[in-house]
C-alpha cells in the first residue's frame, strides 16, 4: 500500500479527481462550523460536483454523521465510482483520535467495495500536519491488517493500492516515511498473540527474534534453561519447570550508528501458554485464550522490528523475554513452594497463576544490570486491570513522573489508551510471607497495585521504571477503531514513539 499527500483542497480534487474511491468526513447535523470545514459547506460542493441528489439520498438512509459510521454509495457512472461519508460527530470534538477511527472505518469500506485507489478527504484544520499523516496512513493500513495464515483456504481480499491524504502538504511527507515500519511492527506484535500455542512456542519466540537480528544488525543473547541456573533465576525457572518446553531468555539489542546519551530496556511478558499451574484456570476463565498471555513479549518484539528499521539516533535499546509455558505436569511447581529470584530475595508462591510476575523477576532484575537510564515493561499481568480499566485503556505504574508523563504523551499520540494508577507502598502489606521474602499475590482488592508493588522490589532503587499492563487491551472480540477483532498490537506504538523521541521524561 503506497501512500501520498496530495495539498489541493477538496473541491480542487473533486474537478479532478481520478481514483475509483474517495471517502470524505463529515461532521454531524446542527453542529457549529468548524474552521470552513462544517458538514453543509462539504456536503453542497459533493452534491454540487457529484450528484445534486446526494442530500436527499443522505435524509432517506437516515444518515447522521455519528463517529466511525459510513455510508457507501455506488455511483454507475462518473468518478470516483464509489464514494463513501464517514461519520465525525461534533466538530468540538474532533481531534487525532476522531481522524484515526474516520479513516479505519473509511479504509475498510473503500475495501468492502473492491477500491483500489482511495482518496481520504478529512477536515485537517487545527491539527499538526505530520502527526495528522502519519494518523491516517496508520489508521488505513492497520485496518485492513487480516491474518489468514491458518485457514485452509484464505479468502481472496482486493486492498487498496494507493491511499491518497487530500489536504496535506509535504511537510506530512517525512511522518508517512515512518508508518511502514511502526506498522509493520504493530503486525509482527498481531501475530504472534493471534498464532496458536503449539505453534507460538519459547523456541518459536526466539527464532522471531533471530531472524530480526539477522534481518536488521542486531545483537541477540538466548540463555538456556543452563544458563538461567547459573544465574539463579529460580523464580523464572519455577514457572518453566512444569513444561515440556525448554525455557528462553531472549536478550535482544539495537545499537545506533553513532554515541548513546540513553541506554533504554524494554521488558515483556513471555508467557506462550498460561494453563494457570496447579491453580488450573477453571471454566469462564478463557483458559483456551491463554495464548494471548505473551502479548507483553510480543509488544516489544513488535517495537524492536520497528525500531531496528527507524534507526533512531542517540539511544541504545535492549529487549528482554523470559519466555516459557505454565504447565502442570509432576514436576510442577507447588502451591505453597518457596523459590529464590535472581536478585536473592525469597518468594513463597501462594498462586501459581500469578506466574507472570515471577518471570518478570528475574527479567526485570537482569534487566537493572545492564545499568539502563529507564526500564518499561509490559505484561498482561491481571484480570484486577481490566476490571478497572475495561478493555480499552491500559494501566500504567511507574515510579519517576517524568517517565509516565512521557509515556502518557506517547500513547495519546499514537492512539493507545493509558492511564496512570497509583503505587500506593501501604498495599504492599498484602505481599507480606511468614515464611519468604514475599508471596506472589495479595489479597483480591487493588489486585493490579500489589502486582506492581512486587515488581517493583526487583528493580533497581530510583532507577526510572514504568509497568505497564496490558492485559485488556492485547486482544478485541469484536474489533475497535484500526484494530480488526483479534490481537490488537496494543503497546507496539507507544513504545516506538517513547523510543524514538529518546526516551524522554527522564531529566524529571
Amino acid at each position: 500500500m503506497e501512500f501520498r499527500c496530495i495539498p489541493d483542497t477538496l473541491p480542487t480534487v473533486l474537478d479532478q479527481w481520478d481514483g475509483d474511491c474517495l471517502a470524505v468526513g463529515l461532521f454531524a447535523d446542527g453542529d457549529t462550523p468548524a474552521a470552513g470545514q462544517a458538514e453543509p459547506v462539504q456536503l453542497a460542493q459533493l452534491a454540487a460536483c457529484l450528484d445534486p441528489s446526494l442530500p436527499g439520498r443522505l435524509e432517506q438512509r437516515r444518515f447522521k454523521a455519528k463517529p466511525g459510521s459510513c455510508l457507501s454509495l455506488e455511483r454507475l457512472d462518473g468518478t470516483p465510482q464509489t464514494l463513501i461519508l464517514v461519520g465525525l460527530g461534533a466538530p468540538a470534538d474532533f481531534d487525532l483520535a476522531g481522524l484515526r477511527q474516520a479513516c479505519a472505518a473509511a479504509s475498510q469500506a473503500a475495501a468492502t467495495a473492491g477500491a483500489r485507489h482511495l482518496g481520504l478527504a478529512m477536515p485537517l484544520a487545527g491539527l499538526d500536519g505530520s502527526a495528522a499523516a502519519r494518523t491516517m496512513a496508520e489508521a488505513a493500513r492497520l485496518a485492513l491488517f487480516s491474518d489468514q495464515r491458518f485457514k485452509g483456504e484464505p479468502e481472496p481480499r482486493n486492498l487498496p493500492e494507493t491511499v491518497s491524504l487530500i489536504g496535506l502538504t509535504e511537510d506530512g511527507q517525512p511522518s508517512l516515511a515512518a508508518v511502514s515500519a511502526t506498522c509493520a511492527g504493530v503486525e509482527l506484535a498481531r501475530e504472534l498473540v493471534a498464532a496458536p500455542p503449539n505453534v507460538a512456542t519459547p523456541q518459536h519466540l526466539a527464532d522471531t527474534a533471530a531472524a530480526l537480528a539477522r534481518d536488521f544488525g542486531l545483537e541477540l543473547t538466548v540463555l538456556e534453561r543452563a544458563d538461567c541456573e547459573a544465574l539463579g533465576m529460580g523464580s523464572y525457572l519455577a514457572v518453566a519447570q512444569g513444561s515440556d518446553l525448554a525455557p528462553k531468555f531472549i536478550h535482544l539489542t539495537y545499537r545506533p550508528a553513532g554515541t548513546a546519551t540513553r541506554r533504554l530496556v524494554l521488558v515483556g511478558k513471555g508467557l506462550t501458554f498460561d494453563s494457570g499451574g496447579y491453580n488450573l484456570k477453571t471454566a469462564g476463565s478463557q483458559i483456551e485464550m491463554m495464548k494471548y498471555d505473551m502479548g507483553g513479549s510480543a509488544a516489544v518484539l513488535g517495537a524492536m522490528r520497528a525500531i531496528a528499521e527507524l534507526k533512531p539516533a542517540g539511544v541504545e535499546v535492549h529487549m528482554i523475554v523470559a519466555a516459557c509455558e505454565n504447565m502442570i505436569s509432576g514436576g510442577a511447581i507447588h502451591p505453597g513452594a518457596i523459590v529464590t529470584a535472581s536478585n536473592g530475595k525469597t518468594i513463597e508462591i501462594n498462586n501459581t497463576d500469578a506466574e507472570g510476575r515471577l518471570t518478570l523477576a528475574d527479567a526485570l532484575v537482569y534487566a537493572c544490570k545492564l545499568e539502563p537510564d529507564a526500564v518499561v515493561d509490559l505484561a498482561t499481568l491481571t484480570g484486577a486491570c481490566v476490571i478497572a480499566l475495561g478493555e480499552e485503556m491500559a494501566g500504567l505504574w511507574s515510579n519517576n513522573d517524568g517517565l509516565a508523563d512521557a509515556l502518557l504523551g506517547a500513547a495519546e499520540a499514537e492512539g493507545e489508551g493509558l492511564w496512570r494508577m497509583p503505587l500506593r507502598s501501604s498495599y504492599k502489606a498484602g505481599l507480606k510471607s511468614p515464611y519468604a521474602d514475599l508471596k506472589n499475590t495479595g489479597p483480591r482488592p487493588g489486585g493490579s497495585i500489589t502486582a506492581a508493588l512486587f515488581l517493583q522490589d526487583f528493580v533497581t532503587p530510583k532507577l526510572p521504571w514504568a509497568h505497564l499492563d496490558i492485559a485488556g487491551t492485547v486482544w478485541s472480540d469484536k474489533g475497535r477503531g484500526q484494530d480488526p477483532a483479534g490481537a490488537t498490537g496494543f503497546g507496539v506504538r507507544t513504545l516506538v514513539h517513547w523510543v524514538c523521541s529518546g526516551g524522554l521524561g527522564l531529566e524529571s
